[in-house]
């Protein structure tokens, strides 16, 4: 890639359309196997209102890392943005911020409306911001808030002054800094993940075929078809929801989680929480390669029993 490939001001400029997403029941229950509830026992009573609902439970219970799905388009394609060229093969999910205002209906129509929240010169990589807000159609509140941050590999060095380029519309101190504490973490939760998890997860509506496709993912590194960094989230906030919320996903009104390495399907993910305050620190690792997989936080609205 050259400087030429990016046209800052044609970026910011960029104005995405509306889009709307419409799921139901069905679509939430998808999602909740794709990220493995109910997968470690089928008849676990924390897990099993997500894809199921008995004794009076009038409908399924929605994980707030739905809000990953419910966004899906609603930046568009990204090579879609003028002034935006890059190599899909080298685009990586940097972090993910998620703000929750309500918890998400069982089913619903969602009207998103994104904008380009940030845009930063890395030098040997352009690191796009998209921040996206959804809100129920039919009552109009918003729902929820998405920021999601996008390392272009090779798109580079765009800059036309001395110092790097960057822009951000939102305010610096919107995430919070992380850091792992060096104590014992206060539990830890380990996971399974199937050979088949990213083919079941990319039913959710994320098809990007570096994690189905075998020879997609040798062109960009891999050894073979790597799990989605948003399935490893869900993993690793479904643990802390059922460990330190008693299994009540209503709990949560804040995510982050940065992307540090990629996970093949069928590894272990162990999930390592400490508690600061509203906060839950975490972060997961591959126990089979003994590496730090994603880390971040979880807000939780009120302390807990289990707290």
């Amino acid at each position: 890639m050259t400087s030429t490939s990016i046209d800052p001001e044609l970026i910011i400029a960029h104005k995405f359309p509306e889009t709307t997403f419409t799921y139901t029941e069905r679509d939430v229950a998808l999602y909740a196997l794709g990220i493995g509830a109910s997968g470690g026992d089928a008849v676990d009573e924390k897990e099993l209102k997500y894809v199921y609902h008995k004794n009076g439970q009038p409908f399924v219970k929605v994980l707030p890392t739905f809000a990953t799905v419910i966004t899906f388009g609603a930046a568009g394609n990204l090579h879609e943005v003028p002034g935006l060229q890059f190599d899909p093969r080298l685009l990586l999910h940097g972090q993910q911020y998620i703000e929750i205002y309500k918890p998400f209906p069982s089913s619903a129509c969602i009207l998103n409306r994104a904008v380009v929240a940030g845009l930063h010169d890395k030098g040997k990589a352009t690191v796009i911001e998209v921040e996206s807000i959804s809100y129920d159609k039919a009552s109009g509140e918003a729902l929820c808030k998405n920021r999601m941050t996008v390392y272009l590999r090779g798109a580079g060095g765009f800059s036309k002054t001395s110092s790097p380029y960057t822009y951000s519309n939102y305010p610096p101190d919107q995430v919070l800094p992380v850091k792992i504490p060096k104590s014992q973490p206060f539990t830890v939760y380990e996971d399974c993940t199937q050979q088949s998890q990213a083919l079941l997860y990319r039913l959710s509506g994320d098809y990007n075929p570096l994690h189905s496709d075998p020879e997609f993912a040798t062109i960009a590194g891999f050894s073979r078809p790597i799990l989605h960094g948003l399935c490893t989230l869900g993993f690793a906030v479904r643990a802390i929801i059922k460990c330190l919320c008693n299994g009540e996903p209503a709990l949560v009104s804040g995510i982050f989680g940065r992307f540090l390495l990629h996970v093949y399907p069928g590894e272990t993910l162990i999930t390592e929480m400490w508690l600061e305050g509203s906060r839950v620190i975490y972060q997961t690792k591959v126990k089979e390669r003994s590496r730090t997989a994603l880390m971040g936080y979880v807000v939780l609205n009120r302390a807990t029993s289990a707290m």
